[in-house]
């Protein structure tokens, strides 16, 4: 295939027909990546399928870095039953989940992918991927199986390119922040309202506040749904976010 037919080369799997994957595999396009996203509450000013919609964004991205590497669909639902306090939000039970991650990797092995690639688009989903990634890696002997599970190295990659960008680096929080309001200026900018974008909680999410968030919920420490704050925000801020966290997704596959 050449380098030209490389790049108008589709990479969504659910957009190709199955001899047309087949071809693909024979030629040795045997890597697949999926993302694990949400859909859930993002603050008063952005839409619920933030995670999800990301997830897929991101999922193409790393998959155009690694190369030759195929997208299985985003799984859209996930763990968020610490958003269930505001209206709309979605959860799956942790063991659903792990069924629907261990389904998919089952099906891509099934299949000849030799490599499959996990990237969790939504906080509440890296700790049951990192927990149940051993499990997974031991029902797919031959095949590598690798997860992001780095949640805090997700949140330092959006901080450092939020203040490289702004300045307002202090911003990012980890959840309706100004890093995910950039990114879905950049993704979907008619279903942003930047007129509600406001200041939520501020502290930093680890240890014991982070044990009191996943346990008693998000509202408890953001009433308005919001870690971080979601002001100054832009489209061009997303575009950079994206391709910074690509790059440092995809190198961490593909290191050792």
């Amino acid at each position: 295939m050449s380098e030209k037919n490389i790049e108008k080369q589709e990479i969504q799997l659910e957009r190709l027909r199955s001899p047309a994957i087949k071809d693909l595999l024979n030629q040795g396009w045997n890597t697949a990546v999926f993302a694990c996203g949400a859909v859930e509450q993002h603050g008063p000013h952005l839409p619920l399928f933030m995670d999800a919609e990301h997830g897929t964004f991101l999922a193409l991205a790393v998959a155009q870095k690694i190369g030759k590497t195929l997208v299985a669909p985003t799984i859209r639902i996930g763990c968020s039953n610490h958003h269930m306090a505001f209206a709309g939000s979605l959860t799956l039970r942790k063991s659903t989940f792990e069924a629907m991650v261990s389904d998919y990797v089952s099906s891509l092995a099934h299949h000849g992918f030799k490599r499959v690639f996990i990237i969790p688009s939504h906080g509440g989903n890296f700790g049951p991927l990192k927990e149940m990634l051993p499990a997974l890696q031991q029902l797919v002997p031959g095949v590598k199986v690798k997860a992001f599970t780095d949640l805090e190295g997700t949140i330092k990659t959006w901080r450092q390119g939020i203040e490289v960008l702004s300045g307002l680096g202090s911003r990012v929080g980890g959840h309706a922040d100004i890093a995910e309001t950039s990114i879905m200026l950049h993704m979907h900018p008619e279903l942003v309202r930047m007129d509600l974008a406001e200041p939520g909680f501020a502290n930093e999410i680890k240890g014991e506040v982070f044990e009191k968030l996943i346990r008693e919920g998000l509202h408890v420490l953001a009433p308005n749904g919001i870690l971080g704050d979601a002001r100054g925000a832009t489209p061009e801020m997303g575009t950079v976010l994206i391709d910074n966290l690509a790059r440092h997704v995809a190198e961490y596959f593909l290191g050792k």
